[in-house]
């Protein structure tokens, strides 16, 4: 997918990784299914957001499908086989697999999330938890779950999506389960732009260029207020948190690095 170094691990069978300048590359590969959520996957998705908690050498996540769908929801032919003995052990299931979001949210690398093909049900709830979403023109994406005689409140797509696009849309595209193209995901703003599947990758590498621009430190608390911004209760709140921000970078060794850098016109260094 992108020149850099293989990460071999053996806890993933359908992620492919790969670091390279800081970003790690993840790309869920079960193509066949249109990588869809198996319990596998599942649980590899959630070990990998869970681990970038303390992974200071990952500055950014880049995650994206392998073939032509993004993630196609839940794996119902594993679903049917595999079951749950007790609403105990479902709840624990169901659980498993919102904790990917939570995860994603909770890590301090920011997630640009390249969307090609279909993003439906838990795909979509992928999409959301992202950081930046960028789409090509064949970018389907719907709250699948209610299609399939489940609620569409589901891995977190009530809370995301409301905030990002309005409750009356969201509502509209939960109570149906319709299909979101491209064209109007950007239209909402729930994507940042669209670019053909051929350029994909390199629009995903320049927001990589970009934000590995910013100390390691900046970048991290920059997520972290964005996501509390969300919720936060006023204007004093988001301010008082914006100003604790400001003062951690300014004390920060990478501080001086960043104006050295920016005056010169050249690319940073930092520790």
């Amino acid at each position: 997918m992108v020149d850099g170094v293989l990460e071999v691990d053996e806890r993933y069978q359908h992620l492919l990784i790969r670091k390279e300048a800081g970003a790690l590359w993840v790309t869920m590969n079960r193509p066949e299914a249109l990588n869809a959520l198996s319990p596998q996957l599942v649980q590899e998705l959630r070990t990998l957001f869970t681990d970038l908690y303390r992974r200071r050498d990952v500055r950014v996540v880049v995650l994206t499908g392998a073939g032509r769908a993004f993630c196609a929801g839940l794996d119902l032919k594993a679903r049917r086989t595999g079951g749950y003995k007790n609403v105990a052990d479902h709840l624990d299931g169901q659980r498993g697999i919102s904790d990917i979001v939570i995860a994603m949210r909770r890590c301090p690398q920011p997630i640009v999330a390249l969307v090609n093909g279909a993003a439906s049900g838990g795909g979509f709830a992928l999409a959301l938890a992202s950081d930046v979403r960028v789409a090509t023109s064949a970018a389907r994406m719907n709250a699948a779950f209610i299609r399939i005689g489940l609620s569409a409140c589901d891995v977190g797509v009530s809370y995301f999506l409301p905030r990002m696009v309005g409750s009356s849309v969201a509502a509209e595209y939960m109570l149906t389960g319709r299909f979101m193209d491209a064209e109007r995901a950007r239209e909402l703003g729930l994507i940042s732009r669209i670019v053909e599947p051929e350029h994909l990758e390199a629009e995903g590498r320049s927001f990589v260029e970009d934000m590995v621009r910013a100390t390691p430190l900046g970048l991290r608390l920059t997520k972290e207020a964005l996501n509390h911004a969300i919720d936060a209760q006023g204007l004093e709140a988001v301010i008082a948190m914006e100003d604790r921000n400001q003062v951690l970078c300014a004390r920060d060794d990478n501080f001086e690095e960043g104006i050295a850098s920016f005056l010169e016109k050249r690319a940073p260094n930092y520790s």
